[in-house]
């Protein structure tokens, strides 16, 4: 059995930081892509990060590269995403997911037929 559990949410001023840690049980952690989605209120689940476990590659959304780091420890079975200079339109439900199809791309959620229960992570302006 698979789980996925975040933690690190929380709130913080606009500019301000959170690191986002995701732990993993269940399954050879090192044999999988791993990635990040969020949710904002009212809007559709977004592609945030993603790294391949075949070369350790990692991607990033448009809204989010330059600012995350998404980092993942393979011997922990953890993952964390660094977050910084975070804008109120940051603020969502953020995803830890692990990738159970390879028919589509690292940024279709469709892919990832595991997910956490999420982390809530709140922007003040």
């Amino acid at each position: 059995q698979v789980q996925l559990v975040e933690s690190g949410g929380g709130l913080v001023q606009a500019g301000g930081s959170l690191r986002l840690s995701c732990a993993a049980s269940g399954r050879t952690f090192s044999n999988y892509d791993m990635g990040w989605f969020r949710q904002a209120p009212g809007k559709e689940r977004e592609f945030v990060a993603a790294n391949t476990w075949r070369y350790g590659n990692t991607y990033y959304a448009d809204l989010v590269k330059g600012r995350f780091t998404m980092s993942r420890d393979n011997a922990k079975n953890t993952m964390d995403l660094q977050m910084n200079s975070l804008k109120p339109e940051d603020t969502a439900v953020y995803y830890c997911v692990l990738r159970q199809r390879y028919g589509g791309g690292y940024d279709d959620l469709d892919q990832y037929g595991y997910w956490g229960q999420g982390t809530q992570v709140t922007v003040s302006s």
